[in-house]
């Protein structure tokens, strides 16, 4: 199956997005940058240091409990042996959210003794959320404000403006836009924030999508993805992932008139099965294969 045409997605509100971030740090102390933990490496904005410029920054691999928990250790040690400080939580089942406030102190400790000396014991922390769409910004920070202020949706562009929110005693947090950059140079990353559901899958051929994420999944996650779909391992073995997604929709039942595979419905189903972890705890971007990550 050919790869996906190149995947672009800048509309305007992004280019505002970037304008917003850079006329804010200078109000915050620190910068929490929001990954998925099923693709650290395809989730993090390249353009980030550039807009961030040298604000302390912490790294949150959220919706940990989506993805493989070994591959996930893996991260954290690659990120702790490039001197990133790194946690990883899951804002659905509160998982790691009580770790985020002590690492953050524990970022700025040099910082906070630096306003004690002057007097300024107590000195509200405040940290900008930053990561792309549909990463979980609002989720966290709905999580971390113990109730529902941000606006939630499981799908890209919900969040349209900077928001603040007190999030404990001294510690507030700005919520913004998540952010994509113009260009995807490596097509896998595209593709992978396409299987994630960060790029609005209306601008997608979801079908030959679904298809794609089917070649990956029998070459890397063969047993979750044979589990779900009752699958011969050995009979998928050569077929390309549109032929894969017919066998799933005929298995499925999902027939139109004249017999006909649905394949746009069988494409759904796939895609939302995998962003939902129902196929499994499976992550797309290994550890091994970014030792020298900058983010």
């Amino acid at each position: 199956m050919e790869e996906l045409k190149s995947i672009q997605w800048f509309p305007g509100h992004m280019t505002k997005t970037r304008r917003k971030i850079e006329s804010q740090l200078k109000l915050i102390d620190a910068v929490a940058v929001l990954l998925d933990a099923r693709v650290p490496y395809a989730s993090c904005n390249p353009d980030l240091n550039s807009i961030i410029n040298n604000k302390p920054r912490i790294v949150v691999l959220n919706k940990c409990d989506m993805a493989d928990s070994n591959e996930t250790k893996r991260w954290l040690s690659v990120l702790k042996a490039n001197h990133i400080t790194a946690i990883a939580l899951d804002c659905k089942t509160g998982k790691g959210l009580n770790a985020f406030i002590p690492a953050v102190k524990s970022l700025l400790s040099d910082r906070i003794r630096a306003w004690e000396a002057k007097g300024m014991t107590g000195r509200t922390i405040k940290v900008m959320v930053v990561g792309i769409p549909n990463v979980g910004k609002s989720s966290f920070i709905n999580r971390m404000a113990k109730q529902s202020r941000a606006k939630v949706a499981d799908k890209p562009g919900v969040t349209r403006g900077n928001q603040w929110f007190t999030i404990g005693k001294g510690f507030e947090l700005l919520d913004t836009p998540g952010v994509l950059w113009p260009k995807f140079d490596d097509p896998s990353v595209g593709e992978k924030l396409a299987y994630i559901g960060s790029v609005k899958d209306d601008i997608l051929d979801t079908e030959h999508l679904a298809g794609r994420l089917l070649e990956y999944l029998r070459d890397n996650a063969a047993v979750p993805l044979c589990s779900r779909y009752k699958l011969d391992s050995s009979a998928i073995a050569d077929l390309q992932g549109y032929a894969i997604l017919e066998l799933i929709g005929r298995k499925r039942g999902m027939l139109i008139s004249g017999g006909e595979i649905d394949t746009e419905r069988a494409a759904a189903t796939v895609l939302d099965e995998f962003r939902s972890a129902t196929l499994g705890k499976i992550t797309l971007d290994k550890a091994e294969e970014h030792q020298n990550v900058r983010i």
